[in-house]
Formats: C-alpha cells, structure tokens, sequence
C-alpha cells in the first residue's frame, strides 16, 4: 500500500487495487495552512467531528465511515473503537474514534485525537497493528510521553505520528521532536509519501517521519 501524508491527521492510502482512503480530511481551519486536499477518495474516514478533522471536501463522492462498530466499504472491513478525545471521558472534548482496517495484508490502525490512555479492552480490540497513525503533540491530544506508552503497548511494526506543530499548524502544541527523544530506530523521510510492504516492516518499532509540506 501507498501511504502519503497530507498535513495534521490526513493521510491517503492507496491500496494495490487503487482503492483510496483518506482519513481525517481538513479544510479551512484557524491555525492551519497546509495545501487544499485535492485527492480524490473512495472511502473517507472521520475520527470525531471537529473542523481540523472533517472540514475538508474530498473529491470522487467518497462513502464517509464516521461511527463505531464494524464497517464493511468497497471490500475493505473498517472497525471503529469508541475513544475519547480527553481523559474526562468526552467531558471536556467529546468523542474519538480509533479506526483499524486491513490493507495489502497489514493491519492498519488512525488513533484520530485520541485523548488518554487506552484501557485494556480497547487495546485488546485494536489487536495487532502493523502501521499505528498516532498524535503525539498534547494539549488537544494524548503528549509525547503518553503517545510513547501507548505505542510501546500496541508494539506496531511502524508508528507513524501524526497532529504535531509545523510550519503550516500554529496550534498551541509541541512538534514531532519531543515524541522522537530516546527512539532508537527513527526515519526521517524526504518525501509526504511512501510504499510499504510487509517485506518492509523491521524487526522492531520503527518511526516514519514525513517531510513537511508539499
């Protein structure tokens, strides 16, 4: 599968067959200037229902999965894990949704704004992840320390984080580095994009870091 990262906690994944996936699309939102979202997408994912999430018009009329439970869209099962977007329990945020889905055999998990720890049963029905989309900034998100530990729980092959200050998200959060300090094994890429493969997941927990912007 093709995995490109479009700003914030927007990604488009490309499986083999050309179906698209874009999760958490932007659009126009204070504090963030990152390039439109011009791809189109056969299946949208919408973690919980904030401007920086679900602002954005994503072309090619996409079938939108944006509750919990089990989904089954263009071939591809779609589960969506009842979080919260605090650790108030929704009090002072609202709701989340952990998405995991399956793509050219890798088990795909977007922890969208997950907001606290998670608890024994809902790691156990995220299951085994290949590649873990994680928020690492804090402030709206679970901070870099958190993101870390739940990381080190899920034990993906791939962690790729996400929701973290850039030049185009003059949110009031902390950038990529505090969740990269003490990480033995980080890839700093020079590209929004990238293939993987099963072949191509390391040994251990591996960080990709997305070059930013375009």
């Amino acid at each position: 599968m093709k995995l490109k990262w479009l700003g914030h906690a927007s990604f488009l994944i490309t499986a083999e067959d050309g179906t698209r996936i874009i999760t958490d699309p932007f659009g126009e939102y204070p504090g963030l200037s990152y390039e439109p979202i011009r791809e189109e997408a056969d299946i949208v994912l919408i973690s919980h229902d904030h401007g920086d999430h679900r602002g954005g018009k994503v072309r090619g009329n996409p079938a939108q999965v944006k509750t919990g439970g089990v989904h089954k869209v263009k071939g591809i099962e779609f589960k969506g894990i009842p979080t919260y977007h605090d650790t108030a329990e929704g009090g002072e945020r609202g709701r989340n949704l952990v998405f995991c889905f399956e793509v050219d055999g890798l088990r795909t998990c977007h922890l969208g704004d997950l907001g606290h720890e998670l608890s024994e049963s809902q790691l156990a029905e995220i299951g085994q992840v290949d590649v873990l989309m994680i928020p690492v900034g804090g402030f709206f998100t679970i901070d870099a320390p958190t993101a870390s530990a739940v990381s080190n729980r899920i034990k993906p092959g791939v962690t790729v984080p996400m929701h973290f200050r850039t030049p185009e998200c003059d949110f009031p959060i902390s950038g990529v580095e505090e969740f990269l300090k003490g990480k033995p094994r980080v890839r700093r890429l020079d590209t929004t994009e990238i293939e993987l493969g099963r072949g191509d997941l390391p040994g251990e927990n591996e960080v990709l870091v997305f070059k930013c912007g375009a």
